[in-house]
């Protein structure tokens, strides 16, 4: 880190409006958490019902905008200039951008996901007129968590990172939310009241989907407590999980991207490939194949009708809180774990770096999905595992601790997992901290460290959001409460992220003075 990183002023107009509504919504939690849930889940049902329409389109452009730059010249660009030197190995660099972006979504619905689906647990197949426990049922089940979970929502992380890396890097603008919708208004949205209001709005959004996330989270960690160790769940736990959390990144931030994060990257990763290895030994491996290529199939052939239904054909219970909250929390992200996204992505070119961020970690989810997803569904056919009766008990997040149980040496598995989760947990909330301290610093870089006072303001804010809407804002899956403040965040975000999605297609395919980066170049890392 820079000795002069942590002394650049701070940008007021834009940490002021964001601490208050931050600090504000946890203050309020504290003092009428009934009315903050109240007023988060109106916006929650207005919001989805209303444009899910929209939300729709919107991901299916981004996919189709993925596409075209990585497989046209244009992906030959290269962040920085041709001779350009990346910093970070392609495992490191994967390892940063997998566990980064998807926090701790794979290891909480992995499992809970496809069983609430099979079993219809709170209504998904009643509009679709699929028997619930039926083979039919099985192949939606793994169809629709690839759709939910694999190219479509990755597609939204890349195409906010490919946009400000480039605009960044070779067009030397500043590292904003702001200053990557130069293209289509020029300089001046990076000027007066538009950069504040457009960086405000951005981070409030990716707070508001990192508070969810984390409570998702909290939830999840507080029912394997409960389940392998007879740990009552409640306040206590919540709090005493989220300053474990908050030590834990606080700490990594300290030590910075180059070690802190990558630190943990690493670490998290690692548990995430060894999961997947045992798991697919030791499950039913020619079973795990077969509805990998069913679920792939089934969704392939719904493809058009999925990507475009705001609801009316699948029904609110499925589209509306399943795959609507889904592109919310990915849109709420998207801005901001841009900036992190490309602020690790000097040195590559954009093809490559579509390929780490979007078809890589893809890729991922869907393995994820069919080794984790498939085994379970095998086990709660076969009566190894009663999941669904977990999930009805406890939750839509305690599934997945029943299945573990049934794992050889389960009960070694299930605190591994817990770690990992941690070690997700701070990753996310680390580069997500950094990354809101970097837009609230003025003439903030790629290569220096932002403040470290301001990553900590920002974690605990939101890890306070966390823990009360979980302990608070329940209701009937348990995790009601955050998933409403993520449909919040996304739709906070909508507009930016809509205005990016055209930046994107008139600067890499209308303006002129991008074809003078489409060259041919040699990759190059730092020694």
């Amino acid at each position: 880190m820079k000795p002069e990183a942590n002394k650049k002023p701070i940008r007021w107009n834009v940490f002021v409006p964001c601490f208050l509504v931050i600090g504000g919504a946890a203050l309020l939690g504290i003092i009428n958490n009934e009315w903050l849930t109240s007023v988060t889940s109106s916006i929650f049902g207005w919001s989805l019902s209303t444009f899910g329409w929209l939300y729709q389109i919107v991901a299916m452009v981004t996919l189709l905008l993925a596409v075209l730059l990585t497989f046209t010249k244009v992906g030959k660009i290269r962040f920085g200039g041709p001779e350009a030197k990346a910093k970070y190995s392609f495992g490191s660099w994967f390892a940063m951008t997998l566990t980064g972006g998807i926090a701790t979504g794979l290891i909480t619905y992995g499992v809970n996901e496809v069983l609430i689906y099979f079993g219809n647990i709170y209504g998904e197949l009643d509009a679709l007129g699929i028997q619930p426990l039926s083979d039919e049922a099985a192949w939606f089940s793994m169809g629709r968590c690839f759709y939910n979970w694999t190219f479509i929502p990755y597609a939204m992380y890349a195409l906010s990172g490919v946009l400000i890396a480039y605009m960044y890097f070779n067009r030397k603008k500043d590292l904003s939310v702001a200053a990557s919708l130069t293209p289509l208004f020029g300089d001046k949205v990076t000027k007066g009241i538009w950069v504040v209001l457009v960086d405000v709005l951005s981070v409030l959004a990716i707070a508001l989907g990192l508070a969810a996330s984390l409570g998702a989270g909290l939830a999840l960690i507080g029912t394997g407590l409960h389940a392998a160790y007879g740990v009552a769940q409640g306040p206590i736990v919540w709090f005493a999980l989220t300053a474990i959390i908050t030590i834990t990144f606080t700490v990594a931030s300290v030590t910075g991207i180059d070690k802190g994060i990558k630190w943990l990257a690493g670490l998290t990763s690692k548990i995430f490939y060894v999961l997947l290895i045992l798991l697919f030994i030791i499950g039913p491996t020619v079973y795990i194949l077969n509805m990998a290529n069913v679920g792939l199939g089934y969704w392939l052939d719904r493809f058009w009708t999925w990507g475009f239904d705001p609801y009316t054909v699948g029904g609110s219970a499925l589209v509306t809180w399943w795959t609507m909250y889904d592109w919310a929390i990915w849109i709420a992200y998207a801005p901001l774990m841009g900036i992190f996204f490309a602020i690790i992505a000097y040195g590559r070119t954009i093809r490559q770096f579509l390929i780490v961020n979007w078809i890589l970690p893809a890729s991922f989810g869907f393995v994820w999905f069919a080794i984790w997803g498939g085994t379970a569904l095998h086990w709660q056919i076969a009566g190894k595992a009663d999941i669904i009766a977990a999930i009805n008990e406890g939750g839509a997040v305690a599934g997945i601790w029943e299945f573990l149980k049934q794992i050889p040496l389960g009960m070694i598995i299930i605190p591994v997992i817990i770690l990992a989760l941690i070690a997700a947990f701070s990753t996310t909330a680390d580069t997500m901290s950094t990354t809101i301290a970097a837009l609230c610093t003025k003439g903030a870089r790629h290569d220096e460290e932002p403040a470290v006072w301001q990553k900590i303001v920002w974690g605990v804010s939101i890890g306070l959001i966390a823990c009360i809407m979980v302990a608070f804002g329940g209701g009937a899956q348990g995790v009601d409460g955050v998933k409403y403040l993520a449909a919040c965040g996304g739709f906070v975000v909508l507009i930016v992220f809509i205005l990016q999605v055209a930046a994107a297609f008139k600067v890499f395919f209308f303006d002129p003075e991008t074809k003078k980066d489409i060259v041919d170049s040699v990759d190059q890392i730092e020694e």
